[in-house]
């Protein structure tokens, strides 16, 4: 299967204009239209993930109001387009996570029945067979089975784990600090990992551990950066339950904003707690305390410090994965001329 097959925006196919998308079915014969940017999709199932960045000067309700401007209908409805639905949950935990346990086996199952075969899924294909999973058939394992794809699974989840403190912690983007970037491309500088003589299902499966939408092509000077994180200044990974700061510079290299969100280490999802904040950006400087020299110092642990409570992030005696995000990156981000300021621990 196909995860990413067109990108939309200033790093997209319509260079930061907008335009109309056409996304056509596998094997797709029909005229396109003109007037579309066509991308044809290697699956019947897509799906959708949009960002609307508060433009300078703008506030959120501006923003709000411009991603509205969304429309997406069939084709044969292109000359009289319904009116589009807007769904806002706020207020509402979407489920997305993958499972690690048999129930991972049933969706790849609900995946496959449904979504074309390319060549090199043939020997996967065939592997997944020998489970029941077959195109066509009901999937029904018995309790053996069951137990049996559980611990596989967990295995799976474990071996990533430990692959990320032993290998992907190795991959800093600036030498003397400990972030890594969550954008680890192949060797095209795509994110298929599919090569003529083989695909690398390692860097394939821990690219897909941590994220779910990913450029198709990681550009020398990507739109966005996400800096993950994964040590404090003194190369110690970030353990539950102790405190770390960060001082982030008045002066980011951002065109758009940057922020900062608090990620689970086991789960690489949001940390919930009763304050339900799970990031702090440029947007909330006005709410927090800064420095004298105008630089921002955020908080991440279990327990705010006292009276600093507007630069804290709660773990909720998670493993943090803090991860800061840089939207509209300069090019002193992009030729690492700035440095981000590492975590520190101040205290259990």
């Amino acid at each position: 299967m196909a995860v990413h097959d067109a990108d939309v925006g200033p790093s997209g196919l319509d260079k930061g204009k907008g335009g109309k998308y056409l996304f056509t079915p596998p094997g797709y014969k029909g005229q396109i239209p003109k007037g579309y940017l066509h991308v044809a999709s290697p699956n019947y199932r897509i799906a959708f993930a949009f960002r609307s960045v508060r433009a300078s000067g703008k506030s959120v309700e501006d923003a709000f109001h411009y991603a509205q401007r969304l429309r997406m209908y069939y084709l044969s409805e292109a000359a009289s387009p319904p009116r589009q639905r807007f769904v806002d949950p706020a207020n509402q935990r979407y489920p997305t996570l993958r499972f690690y346990d048999e129930r991972h086996f049933a969706d790849m199952h609900e995946i496959m029945s449904v979504e074309p075969v390319r060549e090199h899924d043939t020997v996967m294909m065939g592997m997944l067979t020998s489970l029941g999973i077959e195109r066509g058939k009901p999937f029904t394992p018995d309790d053996t089975a069951k137990r049996a794809m559980r611990n596989a699974a967990i295995d799976a989840w474990f071996f990533l784990q430990q692959w990320f403190d032993t290998e992907m912690v190795k991959r800093v983007y600036w030498p003397d600090r400990h972030y890594v970037s969550l954008l680890q491309p192949d060797a095209n500088r795509k994110f298929n990992f599919t090569y003529d003589d083989r695909i690398d299902l390692i860097e394939r499966a821990a690219e897909y551990f941590w994220c779910t939408y990913m450029p198709k092509e990681l550009s020398d000077a990507p739109a966005t950066h996400y800096m993950v994180a994964l040590a404090d200044k003194d190369g110690k990974r970030l353990e539950p339950g102790k405190l770390y700061k960060v001082d982030v510079p008045r002066d980011m290299p951002v065109k758009q904003f940057w922020a900062l969100t608090v990620y689970d280490h086991a789960t690489f999802s949001f940390i919930y707690s009763d304050s339900n904040r799970t990031t702090l950006s440029s947007y909330d400087l006005d709410k927090m305390k800064p420095n004298p020299d105008g630089s921002a110092t955020i908080y991440v642990g279990p327990k705010a410090p006292a009276g600093l409570e507007s630069n804290w992030i709660p773990t909720e005696g998670k493993r943090p994965m803090p991860t800061m995000r840089f939207y509209g990156a300069t090019e002193a981000m992009n030729r690492k001329t700035f440095k981000m300021p590492d975590f520190e621990l101040v205290g259990a």
